[in-house]
């Protein structure tokens, strides 16, 4: 299982599988849509790379890699 911060190629796609942690972000994260089963979809990634930009339940969310890095997904 790889994190959503380790996909690379735009247009790359994942299924999410958990997102670790029990705390305030990985709860704000949960409420944001990244919830078990759910399809994600890399667009892009800002000018410095951080933070990238995805595609989740037909909107487009923005986060840094320290975020994205508590989400498990699988290809």
């Amino acid at each position: 299982m790889t994190t959503l911060c380790e996909l690379r190629a735009i247009g790359q796609r994942g299924r999410i599988v958990e997102v670790t942690g029990d705390d305030a972000i990985s709860v704000r994260l949960m409420e944001m849509g990244l919830i078990d089963g759910e399809v994600i979809e890399l667009l892009g990634f800002a000018p410095l790379g951080d933070p990238a930009e995805y595609l989740i339940r037909g909107y487009r969310l923005s986060l840094r890699k320290a975020e994205a890095a508590r989400v498990q997904i699988e290809a």
